[in-house]
C-alpha cells in the first residue's frame, strides 16, 4: 500500500518527510514518560514559561509577526535572539516557515494553500508538514530577503541545534534539583516536561491556527478566504486566532480589533516599544477598519 487517504487529501508514503515524521512523533511519545517519571509543580510552571517563551515571543512574535509580514522592526541582535527562542519550537528552519506563510496568504483556501481545510481538516492540522514539498509550493523562494541575512542563514542551517542545548540544560537543572540529592529521574521529567510536552502543546496551538481558525469562529472582514476569528486559538496562540482580522490586514502588528479581542503578542510588541526595542510598528489605519462587517 503506497497510498494513504485522510480527509480526501491523498499522499505517498513515499513522500513522507521521515525526519519530520519520526522528530513530531517522538515528541509526542515522549509526553507518555511524564507518567511514569516524578512529578512536582515546578514541572507545571517550566512548561508554562517555556510555552510563552518559546511559543509566544519565538513563533507568534518573532517568526510570524517579525519576520514573515515585518509588523515592526527590532535591534538585530534581539531579533536573532528571538529567532532562536523560536527554533526551540521544532516547526522547521525559520526562513522555511516564514516561506510557508507567505505562500499561505498568497494563495490562502485555494489549491496552492500549504495547508487549508479545503483539502481536510487533518491536513491542515498537522499532515501537510509530514510531506516533502506539499503542494509542489518551494517555501523557501518566498523568503529570500531572509536568505540574504548572513546570520540568519546560519541560525537557519542550525536551527534544530537549540533544542538539543535546552535538554541538556533542563536535565542538568532538573536532576542538580536546585542543591538537593542528584536525581536523573528528576532531570528526564524536566527534559519531558520543558521539551515534550511543551513543544507538543506549542506544536497544536499553531497548527489550530491553520485547521481551526479556518473553520470555526466569526469574521470582522469579508475576505475572499475562510478566514475565522476563534477566541480559544486566541488564547492558545497568544492572540493569533483573530486570524480574519489578521488576514484583512496582514501586516497589522495588532490581530485583535475589538475591545474583547484580547491580543498578547501585540502587548508585548507595545512593550518593547515603550523600551525602545521596537519601532515602525504597523497598526491598522482607522480607513481599514471601517472595512469591518
Amino acid at each position: 500500500m503506497t497510498q494513504l487517504v485522510v480527509d480526501g487529501q491523498r499522499f505517498s508514503w513515499r513522500n513522507l518527510d521521515w525526519p519530520v515524521f519520526s522528530a513530531i512523533a517522538a515528541l509526542h511519545i515522549g509526553c507518555l514518560a511524564a507518567f511514569f517519571l516524578p512529578f512536582d509543580w515546578t514541572m507545571l510552571a517550566l512548561t508554562a514559561a517555556l510555552w510563552w517563551i518559546c511559543g509566544g515571543l519565538g513563533v507568534c512574535l518573532c517568526y510570524h509577526r517579525l519576520l514573515t509580514h515585518r509588523s515592526f522592526k527590532t535591534p538585530g541582535v534581539v531579533k536573532y535572539f528571538l529567532t532562536i527562542l523560536g527554533n526551540l519550537n521544532w516547526q522547521g528552519s525559520p526562513i522555511h516557515w516564514v516561506g510557508i506563510h507567505r505562500l499561505h496568504h498568497h494563495h490562502s483556501d485555494e489549491e496552492e494553500d500549504p495547508h487549508s481545510p479545503q483539502h481536510g481538516f487533518t491536513w491542515a492540522h498537522i499532515l501537510w508538514c509530514m510531506v516533502r514539498d506539499p503542494n509542489g509550493n518551494h517555501a523557501r523562494s518566498a523568503a529570500r530577503d531572509l536568505q540574504r541575512d548572513r546570520v540568519m542563514a546560519f541560525i537557519d542551517r542550525y536551527y534544530f541545534v537549540p533544542q538539543f542545548v535546552l535538554a541538556g540544560l533542563l536535565f542538568a537543572a532538573g536532576a542538580w534539583n536546585w542543591g538537593a540529592e542528584w536525581s536523573w529521574q528528576h532531570g528526564l521529567a524536566w527534559v519531558v516536561w520543558g521539551v515534550c510536552i511543551r513543544t507538543v502543546f506549542v506544536y497544536h496551538s499553531t497548527w489550530f491556527v491553520n485547521s481551526a481558525a479556518h473553520t470555526w469562529g466569526y469574521r470582522n472582514f469579508q475576505t475572499t478566504d475562510n478566514s475565522r476569528n476563534t477566541w480559544w486559538v486566541s488564547i492558545l496562540g497568544f492572540g493569533e486566532g483573530w486570524h480574519n482580522n489578521h488576514h484583512a490586514l496582514q501586516r497589522s502588528a495588532a490581530h485583535g480589533l475589538r475591545w474583547w479581542e484580547f491580543d498578547v503578542t501585540y502587548l508585548t510588541i507595545r512593550l518593547m516599544a515603550l523600551v525602545g526595542l521596537a519601532w515602525d510598528v504597523v497598526t491598522p489605519e482607522g480607513a481599514e477598519l471601517h472595512r469591518q462587517s
